[in-house]
């Protein structure tokens, strides 16, 4: 952290209404910057400070699933003389980008907080699919930042303009930037984005070029990269989530490939706007668009209008939603039954 002022990493009054309201006086703003082995590293005005979670937080979390993330404003209890920090409160968070964690979890993974926008990567390479950035897309319009798509690697690709309006196609009402971390092609255009004291993530897969467009923004080498593979593919190098502060004040959050997105909650209608219009002219308010008559999106379909492969892509999405929901629901129960039985057990214990 250089000598930013709390202002310029994004706090208002709004943020200062909210610490005011917690009623304490010993505490301190924060933003967390990055996350190591438990630890996190917190921006305040005092400087930046190692900060810990106490035992409270961690318990909470077990039926909330709320603990700190990178781009989350807490109010903390700072040890000057140590250069360290409890963290006492997560503030509200104005946005959350958000993942189910990983394998058969029911719990929320979140991978920034208080963003603006959301720069979704796609390599057009190997990495090119149009199903996974449909899954980004929902992701970002349900955390509440803007989403913006950035088509990476053009000076691979000798059909780039093709590969564009097909993303155009589903990225819709979205700007879709082509860029070429090689030549800087586009790079401006993402530039437009980026303000002083606005914050927004880059999320995308491994080796798609994340880090290497923070260095050609900044016109710095602000992260560590790798060299190209042989047959010009990127290699993983981000390890961690991190915060960082560009030489013109705008703030980026730089986020490790993401393997899988299995997407935590949400309503996927921004991303299918296309589909959530077609079912409007459907003949029943809750056909499912597999079979009713009178479907409006299966009559689509059969008009060329709407690919297939679309509309089963909305169907996969709509199960898995429900499904997470459903586990989701069954985890807190069990857990506010265990910790009843907890209580009670303890309470019996007081008795005799």
């Amino acid at each position: 952290m250089d000598d930013a002022t709390l202002q310029e990493l994004g706090w208002d009054d709004a943020w200062a209404s909210e610490l005011e309201q917690l009623g304490e006086d010993n505490l301190v703003a924060g933003r967390i910057a990055a996350q190591h082995r438990g630890e996190f590293v917190l921006w305040t005005a005092a400087g930046e400070l190692r900060a810990e979670l106490p035992g409270r937080i961690r318990y909470d979390a077990g039926v909330s699933g709320v603990l700190p993330a990178v781009g989350d404003w807490v109010a903390a209890r700072v040890r000057a003389l140590e250069g360290r920090a409890t963290i006492h409160t997560v503030l509200p968070r104005r946005s959350t980008i958000s993942r189910k964690e990983v394998l058969t979890g029911s719990l929320p993974q979140v991978l920034a907080a208080n963003v603006d926008i959301a720069f979704l990567l796609t390599g057009l390479d190997a990495d090119f699919s149009i199903r996974r950035l449909e899954r980004y897309l929902v992701l970002a319009w349900e955390s509440g930042a803007a989403p913006v798509v950035v088509l990476t690697k053009t000076d691979l690709c000798p059909d780039a303009a093709e590969k564009l309006l097909e993303v155009e196609r589903v990225a819709i009402g979205v700007p879709v930037h082509p860029v070429s971390n090689v030549t800087g092609e586009g790079l401006d255009a993402v530039r437009e984005h980026l303000r002083p004291a606005t914050s927004s993530v880059l999320l995308g897969s491994s080796g798609v070029g994340k880090s290497t467009l923070i260095n050609r923004i900044a016109g710095d080498e602000v992260m560590r990269t790798s060299e190209v593979a042989p047959d010009g593919t990127g290699r993983h190098t981000t390890t961690h989530r991190q915060l960082i502060r560009l030489p013109d004040g705008a703030l980026v959050i730089d986020t490790p490939g993401l393997r899988e997105l299995q997407l935590w909650d949400g309503d996927s209608s921004a991303a299918f706007a296309d589909i959530e219009a077609l079912a409007a002219d459907c003949r029943f308010s809750d056909c499912a668009h597999v079979h009713e008559p009178g479907c409006a999106v299966l009559g689509a379909v059969d008009d060329g209008m709407l690919e297939l492969d679309r509309l089963r892509s909305w169907r996969k999405l709509q199960r898995e939603l429900a499904s997470i929901a459903a586990r989701a629901d069954r985890r807190l129960q069990a857990e506010r039954k265990r910790r009843w039985k907890q209580h009670t057990r303890s309470m019996r214990k007081a008795k005799w």
